[in-house]
């Protein structure tokens, strides 16, 4: 056993699992019975996954003769599973800050989409930015997401609108994959907007007939790994039979289907997503009653994103109705120009208050149910044996401090741990 162990994680006050039984996801039931231990430890082993996890005189028994490279000593403090960021658009140039004040005197999305902003500024900006500029900015914001405890985000192109464009963000994002720790699920977000120079049928046989094969092509020769394939589905901008054409072919490639869906409008995406075996649907304030039957029926996960609705002023998504008709509820940040957030301790507690979720659930809904949303819940978003060593530490005695705390995750969260290896310790918290 000697040399296969790198990090001991000793004697928490808590240390909360999520899960124990490989479960894929947790519904209502399960999200209330979160499985917490105390006094816990946790062995991740030198290839980055969980080789134990649970009481710690036991632990300590099973591995009293084990050389450990790193022991942490988690004495009143808890062990959480890394959080997942289901949501996110974080590869752009040109921020927004001017249109938060043109939002706050009342212009709705569409009013700033349709003057030439919105979206359409921030394409412009990234189109003419280059690729190491945006992988510089871009690495930025994914180390700010990393300290504030996410270890697995997913992150969209989408600010392209061109083959060009969304190209260079795809490798962007491939090339941030590589360089840091944090674990990224790739989304191509080509059908993000109507280019100017294109309708919406043009767009749609462009996307079908030339991004998509250049993203296969680019695949198969190992360049570019994409998981996921996204359409913003809403009026004036995709509509169902556009969005469906561009899933299918998507789908078509290998790609997950994970899309934006009645956010504005009332338009049927999510019984569209559950008949096309969507892996999740985002967003979803204007969602149907007989959508959220549909999406509990087929599994697909609802991405809820409590920043959007609060800074645009949006209503809030169904989550009590959705959790009680069966569907696997998942949230995201939704960081993106118009909606600056990197952290998921933020998104958690407005999920709370806003959406009147629990604390059980919202955690739930930021680790394995995020994770399923990805298609990663085999390998992410619980502390269970076999399971990647992707962890926090928090230096409070109750794992509640993550949410109940306002904005203090910064003084909170001690350590962030991806695949076994620390990849953040914060210097602000001190040892007295």
């Amino acid at each position: 056993m000697a040399g296969q162990y790198e990090l001991l994680l000793e004697g928490a006050q808590q240390l909360v699992f999520v899960c124990t039984k490989g479960e894929k996801y947790l519904l209502e039931p399960g999200m209330q019975h979160l499985a917490v231990l105390e006094n816990a430890s946790v062995v991740i082993g030198k290839d980055g996954y969980i080789k134990a996890a649970g009481d710690a005189s036991a632990i300590r028994s099973q591995f009293s003769s084990v050389p450990f490279e790193k022991i942490i000593d988690c004495s009143g403090k808890c062990i959480l599973p890394g959080l997942v960021d289901a949501h996110t658009h974080p590869v752009w140039a040109g921020d927004r800050v001017h249109e938060f004040a043109m939002k706050l005197a009342g212009a709705s999305y569409m009013d700033i989409h349709q003057a030439g902003g919105g979206i359409h500024f921030t394409v412009e900006h990234t189109r003419k930015t280059s690729e190491d500029e945006l992988l510089k900015s871009f690495k930025q914001r994914l180390l700010r997401m990393l300290r504030s405890g996410t270890t697995l985000v997913e992150c969209k192109s989408g600010y392209g609108l061109n083959l060009e464009t969304e190209i260079k963000m795809l490798r962007v994002i491939e090339r941030a994959r590589k360089e840091l720790d944090i674990g990224i699920s790739s989304t191509y977000c080509g059908a993000h907007s109507i280019p100017k120079d294109k309708n919406a049928l043009e767009t749609t046989d462009d996307i079908i007939n030339a991004h998509l094969p250049k993203l296969k092509e680019l695949d198969l020769n190992g360049e570019i790994r994409v998981d996921n394939i996204d359409v913003f589905c809403e009026k004036g901008v995709f509509d169902r039979n556009s969005t469906r054409r561009i899933l299918q072919a998507g789908k078509e490639i290998g790609l997950q289907i994970n899309f934006h869906g009645d956010e504005l409008h009332p338009m049927k995406c999510a019984e569209l997503g559950a008949d096309l075996g969507a892996q999740a649907i985002s967003h979803l304030e204007e969602v149907s009653d007989e959508g959220i039957t549909a999406m509990a029926q087929a599994k697909c996960a609802a991405v809820l994103l409590p920043t959007t609705a609060y800074i645009l002023r949006l209503k809030q998504p169904q989550a009590r109705k959705m959790l009680k008709e069966g569907v696997i509820v998942a949230l995201g940040s939704d960081f993106n120009p118009n909606a600056y957030c990197c952290s998921m301790p933020i998104v958690m507690h407005l999920a709370c208050v806003n959406m009147k979720m629990s604390m059980k659930e919202v955690l739930a809904a930021a680790t394995i149910n995020a994770a399923y949303a990805l298609g990663k819940s085999d390998t992410h978003g619980s502390i269970e044996i076999g399971k990647q060593g992707d962890l926090l530490i928090i230096n409070s005695s109750r794992w509640e401090h993550l949410i109940y705390q306002f904005g203090g995750h910064q003084e909170l969260i001690e350590y962030v741990i991806v695949k076994g290896k620390v990849v953040y310790k914060n210097s602000n918290i001190l040892d007295y």
